[in-house]
């Protein structure tokens, strides 16, 4: 099951940092980001997650929960959330049931090799479980002051 703009999200079940259990009744009642990125501990990601972190305390005014999700393991999820002081949790999704459900696999070119990737992708889930708008392939400048506008409007229109 793939997720469409405006339907509920399908079923799914992941553990994150903290032994958190997130589900797609797990946080209802508030609006839930998911910003799926490539890898712990590289530049982009690293620069997106720290700009999440600079913006949570919105994120949570605004009546959001935020979860990075990644094909990393617990081990370095738990290493990158210490390392970077990150007040959210993150998803080792690294059976990629997640990346498959939300579309972010992509073939990509490294170094002349064709190899299977994440897609930089933000999903925003309304406090009713539906999609309400994604960006995918983004770019990092920006994007974390985009999804906040878009929670806020979500929050008062809510």
């Amino acid at each position: 099951m793939a997720v469409v703009l405006n339907k509920s999200i399908p079923e799914f079940e992941a553990v994150a940092t903290g032994g958190v259990k997130v589900t797609q009744h797990s946080h209802h009642g508030k609006l839930l980001v998911l910003y799926f990125y490539p890898k712990d501990n590289t530049p982009g990601c690293t620069t997106e997650a720290m700009q999440f972190r600079d913006k949570y305390k919105d994120f949570v005014k605004a009546g959001a929960m935020v979860f990075g999700v990644s094909r990393d393991n617990m081990k370095s999820h738990e290493d990158f959330k210490a390392k970077l002081e990150l007040p959210f949790e993150l998803i080792a999704d690294t059976e990629e049931k997640m990346c498959h459900m939300f579309g972010v696999v992509k073939n990509k070119i490294m170094y002349g090799k064709k190899v299977k990737g994440i897609e930089r992708s933000t999903f925003l889930i309304g406090t009713d479980g539906q999609l309400k708008q994604e960006w995918r392939g983004l770019k990092v400048p920006g994007h974390v002051d985009e999804v906040l506008a878009a929670v806020k409007a979500l929050k008062k229109a809510g």
